[in-house]
């Protein structure tokens, strides 16, 4: 029962961290603005820079990186003093960090798509892993521009890996399934969009693209 209690906390404090959504924060404070109201609507990454620019991207990954690398640690170092598995305490953590990024009670449960904090997991689980991950993720996004391709593609990767990573190790293997499956669900629409020749293509640029750019404020006139 200890355990399982322990466990629990663990889940829910990763959720909590994770529910510190980089781009909704960076968006309200510091641009006086709501991401989630341009674009594809999402509070991620993408979205964020597609809507805004680079000027505060980097504020975005800052907090949804370090938040995950923080919830992560701490599970870890629960789990390794209560039942001897830093690992076990990782994933759990990070999971729940993932469902608080992609479901946050306090931003309506509108979240992003859990990339950049599921790509940081896999760094905490295993560096093998993550070599694999990261690197079919940029050979996709970088060959093809587009980001939804590579995050599906590095998200499947991370349950096939762990079979040879975390041989027989079934718990650890049915989180990063679970971790896997998450990343999917919320790439769904991409993937529609993917088969069908729809999905927009990843833009390197600096400023707001002409499509993207917020509304006007208050007594401005939307052109």
């Amino acid at each position: 029962m200890f355990r399982a209690f322990i466990i629990a906390v663990i889940l829910l404090m990763g959720y909590f961290f994770g529910c510190i959504n980089g781009s909704v924060m960076v968006s309200h404070f510091f641009i006086g603005d709501d991401v989630r109201r341009h674009g594809s609507g999402n509070a991620g990454l993408t979205n964020f820079y597609r809507t805004y620019g680079a000027k505060y991207a980097l504020a975005v990954i800052a907090i949804d990186m370090g938040k995950t690398v923080l919830a992560a640690l701490i599970g870890g170092f629960m789990l390794r003093h209560v039942m001897q598995d830093w690992l076990l305490g990782v994933l759990i953590a990070g999971i729940g960090c993932e469902l608080g990024h992609i479901f946050p009670v306090f931003f309506g449960l509108k979240g992003g798509k859990g990339i950049l904090s599921g790509g940081v997991l896999v760094i905490m689980m295993d560096w093998r892993i993550a070599l694999v991950a990261w690197g079919l993720f940029l050979l996709l996004w970088l060959t093809t521009r587009y980001v939804s391709l590579g995050s599906v593609c590095g998200a499947v990767s991370i349950p096939v890996t762990a079979c040879f990573v975390f041989s027989g190790q079934w718990v650890h293997l049915c989180l990063c399934v679970v971790l896997s499956g998450l990343v999917v669900y919320c790439h769904r629409g991409n993937i529609d969009r993917l088969i069908h020749h729809r999905e927009s293509k990843f833009r390197w640029h600096v400023h707001p693209l002409p499509s993207e750019t917020p509304p006007a404020q208050d007594g401005e006139e939307q052109v």
